[in-house]
């Protein structure tokens, strides 16, 4: 596959991947393509794991954690483990999204990490997410959707009526208001308001919450069982978000460039998905655990069950080590698996910004397609250190890929990632890198083409070659 191609593939990736419940699902049909069990948190894995094999977790379905066990697995080597997170900023549908004005109908959402949220005015919006609905069986299923139609538009003032000419504010909960359509359309449409949901509950009708019918649009919700194939009623709840609508692409003068949504950070889902399969060529062979651990929340901090804050990794990793794989028998090999392991937390880089070239420290500008970024902090912002450098460069060395490194001015804040959340958590050693990009946290971010394959092949080898090399690094004794 070629680079240009691998990095069509991650376009096409985004382009099915509004949200992190449809980029997890995403990766379990490529893991269950290549042969990986799906495993449930609610059952006993011992009986089911075997050297050799690979399998995958899921939990809320927004954070998967997939691993492959060598057949030459003993219990307490080391686990490589590639970090990186489901999430991006977006805008989130208020518990009661209906609103109007001026006899527009609008649609209340809620700001979700920290986005530049001017780059959402004047797009074309749509909705994906999560529904709950009712069936036949009494049941409560969760089911994906993806509205693939421009809906939703957050419109600017005319430059003509803006007393803000040369700085464009604004206030988040006023005027980041999306319109939907316009009151007088479904009237004429419709003369009675409530002919394709049901009877409006009356007041005296006891609900524990306000029917979904109450608290949002009707037209959204015909929209969303059109799209379901159920009717308006068995829609009990959902967490739905807003994207946009146009499609990634590649783009430049020579195809050089990602013009995206969520590069931040699906970039690194992808890219750790596609190496942990290319690594499972020589499974056989293979005398450690290699595994990606890929959460929901990192943008508004990590702290939530499928956050790296919370405790997904680590039950994970306290299940893998419970037991000798070979004779079954109970034991603790936690702190040694631990202490042989490593971290690779992947999330997007800060490449050098043509015209603002100044914000950057002037030996650290990482470019775009010119290879992964090592991030550095001596505040521990993020997690790298001399020995995870010595490692990863060994391993790039070989795949033939070239690696930069960024550190921010001492008078620049600093972002964070997973990573020194996780390095304390578990005790790994934990490198932080990714690939470099710009605009990081608009609705329409740009990346390099040809950092898709490199990015890729970096986790590849790390894959393949950790369990050789980690003995070699000595760092706590021999």
């Amino acid at each position: 596959m070629s680079a240009i191609e691998a990095a069509q593939k991650f376009v096409n990736f985004v382009n099915v991947s509004p949200t992190p419940y449809h980029a997890v699902n995403n990766i379990k049909l490529a893991l269950l393509h290549d042969g990986f069990t799906e495993l449930s948190e609610r059952t006993g894995w011992n009986a089911a794991l075997k050297p050799g094999q690979k399998y995958f977790v899921t939990r809320n379905n927004s954070s998967i954690i997939a691993f492959t066990v060598g057949g030459e697995y003993v219990a307490g080597n080391g686990i490589a483990v590639v970090g990186a997170h489901t999430d991006s900023p977006t805008l989130r549908l208020k518990p009661v999204s209906k609103k109007s004005s001026e006899g527009f109908i609008q649609v209340g959402v809620e700001c979700y990490g920290g986005g530049l949220w001017h780059t959402w005015f004047d797009r074309d919006l749509s909705v994906a997410g999560r529904v709950f609905i009712s069936d036949k069986q009494g049941n409560y299923v969760g089911k994906l959707v993806k509205i693939d139609k421009p809906i939703l538009r957050i419109p600017t003032l005319a430059i003509h009526l803006s007393k803000e000419r040369e700085k464009f504010e604004f206030n988040k909960e006023a005027k980041l208001v999306p319109i939907a359509g316009q009151q007088h359309i479904k009237a004429e449409q419709n003369d009675h308001e409530h002919s394709s949901c049901g009877a409006k509950p009356t007041e005296e009708q006891f609900s524990s919450i306000k029917a979904t019918v109450e608290r949002h649009n009707e037209g959204l919700l015909e929209l969303l069982a059109t799209e379901l194939d159920v009717a308006v009623s068995q829609i009990e709840d959902f967490e739905l978000v807003l994207y946009d609508h146009q499609k990634s692409t590649l783009g430049g003068l020579h195809d050089e460039f990602i013009f995206s949504p969520r590069l931040d950070n699906l970039t690194s889902c992808f890219c750790a998905t596609e190496g942990l399969l290319a690594s499972t060529k020589t499974l056989d062979t293979d005398a450690g655990i290699s595994m990606i651990a890929l959460f929901d929340h990192e943008e508004i901090g990590s702290s939530s069950a499928q956050g790296a804050d919370g405790t997904f990794l680590p039950d994970v990793l306290a299940r893998l080590t419970a037991f000798d794989f070979a004779t079954g028998a109970a034991g603790n090999f936690k702190e040694q698996a631990l202490s042989k392991s490593f971290l690779l937390s992947s999330d997007q880089a800060h490449g050098v910004h043509p015209n603002y070239a100044d914000i950057h420290e002037a030996q650290n500008k990482p470019q775009l397609n010119r290879g992964p970024v090592i991030k550095i902090n001596a505040n521990q912002r993020y997690a790298t250190n001399s020995a995870g450098i010595v490692l990863i460069k060994q391993m790039a060395t070989a795949a033939e890929v070239p690696l930069q490194l960024f550190v921010v001015r001492n008078d620049s804040p600093c972002g964070s990632t997973i990573g020194p959340i996780l390095a304390s958590k578990l005790g790994m050693t934990t490198l932080d890198l990714g690939n470099p990009q710009l605009s990081m946290h608009s609705i329409r971010e740009t990346g390099g083409t040809f950092d898709v394959e490199r990015l890729t092949k970096l986790f590849g080898a790390y894959f393949g070659m950790y369990a050789e090399l980690e003995p070699k690094v000595l760092v706590d004794g021999v």
